[in-house]
């Protein structure tokens, strides 16, 4: 089994690489575009490790990761939402280098690079705190609600974390641009946790009061 997981998350980091490669450097014009190949290094490297200490200290969630598909209606356009941002922000990125639009100072992307770089770290804890952590919104068998470390400050740590490494990524990218469009990931990730909470607050026993223990979604003291 984990052999066939191995072979399966490689395909799909390699198909993801070249998927977002194209996505930079086709508008670009150039394959000489730094910020794309310093995107696509601080993402995918970080990326590749999390899924080798996955495959050996925990190949179900690895499994679980790689094969979620969204069940709720609703979901799957929240999905859609997602990847449409995505689409535009890495072409807007590559348009904006290669026509000169509006290029970041390095100052700037270096600071852009670190938050990233620091929400990494935070989404890797929140995969070591949270086992039952999936890509799809669900109640898993004798799942426990988590309220300990991160999950004690906001209900839904993950979406802190990607709410920062999606919006640094416009500014590592140098595109002002680009993370105006990722700005989009607001609302959307608004629409994902009102439909979580409330599949959860129906299957989770203890949800409910975990919420008025927790105030706060995603930055405490903001939302």
């Amino acid at each position: 089994m984990t052999k066939k997981i191995f072979l399966q998350a490689i395909i799909k980091f390699m198909v993801g690489l070249l998927i977002v490669g194209l996505l930079l450097f086709v508008p670009a014009g150039t394959i000489y575009y730094p910020n794309g190949w310093l995107l696509i290094i601080i993402l995918f490297v970080p990326m590749f490790m999390a899924g080798i200490v996955m495959m050996f200290k925990n190949p179900t969630l690895l499994k679980k990761r790689l094969n979620a598909k969204e069940s709720e209606g609703e979901q799957k356009v929240v999905v859609a939402l997602s990847g449409i941002m995505f689409l535009a922000a890495f072409i807007v990125a590559g348009l904006n280098y290669r026509f000169k639009w509006m290029i970041l100072p390095n100052g700037v992307v270096i600071i852009g690079t670190i938050v990233f770089l620091l929400a990494y770290v935070m989404y890797a804890e929140v995969l070591r705190e949270n086992t039952y952590l999936s890509r799809t919104i669900e109640v898993q068998d004798n799942q426990k609600v988590i309220d300990t470390g991160l999950y004690g400050i906001v209900r839904h740590p993950m979406y802190s974390a990607t709410l920062f490494l999606f919006l640094s990524m416009g500014i590592v990218l140098g595109s002002l641009f680009s993370f105006a469009i990722i700005l989009s990931y607001i609302p959307i990730i608004s629409k994902r946790m009102r439909n979580e909470e409330k599949v959860l607050e129906e299957g989770l026993e203890g949800y409910k009061e975990y919420k008025l223990k927790v105030k706060y979604k995603v930055i405490p003291f903001v939302w």
